[in-house]
């Protein structure tokens, strides 16, 4: 489990990060939580989801994932024009950090409110973070479906060859509130 000191530690990160990016300014050193795991950056505007990038394996220090990954959901998320200086104020930072994947073999392996999932077949990949089923309020059919569809798969790829993950998740955020682990119902 992260410590308290990593999560302040990792939420400065991509706020500075971003901040740094936007207004060309100096970026925070991303070393400062060196261990290795995938994670997830999330970025709301007044509520609304503004930006969601992630990097899933544990390859690399997770700052450096952070750093990285809070600049291309403010920046480089297709869904939504780059982020403007005046706009970063508002802009409400959560970090999923990503347990293991772990192979499962369909709905009986899912915990809603535990795992995210990971669907893949051929080229396609797609990943569902724990807490989308929870705002969703999907349950494991609809979750799976789902993430079969953000693959750009068919919705029932998971019963017909697709490759199945789950992933537990720790999860927190800037706003009061926000931080629990996805893995604890």
């Amino acid at each position: 489990m992260t410590s308290e000191s990593d999560r302040q530690a990792l939420l400065r990160l991509a706020r500075g990060a971003i901040v740094a990016h936007v207004t060309r300014g100096s970026a925070p050193d991303p070393g400062v939580v060196a261990w290795r795991a995938g994670a997830f950056v999330t970025l709301h505007n007044h509520g609304q989801l503004r930006g969601c990038i992630g990097h899933i394996s544990a390859d690399e220090p997770v700052g450096r994932v952070v750093a990285r990954c809070a600049v291309a959901a403010a920046t480089e998320d297709p869904r939504f024009p780059a982020s403007t200086e005046a706009e970063i104020r508002d802009l409400d930072i959560e970090i999923s950090v990503l347990g293991p994947l772990e192979p499962i073999a369909g709905l009986s392996d899912v915990e809603i409110g535990r795992h995210g999932l990971v669907v893949e077949q051929g080229w396609h990949r797609g990943l569902l973070l724990p807490q989308v089923a929870i705002e969703w309020k999907w349950d494991a059919e609809t979750f799976l479906a789902q993430t079969c569809h953000k693959a750009g798969l068919p919705r029932d790829a998971w019963k017909h060859g697709a490759t199945l993950f789950r992933f537990d998740a720790e999860v927190f955020g800037e706003s009061s509130g926000s931080s629990h682990r996805a893995d604890r119902p």
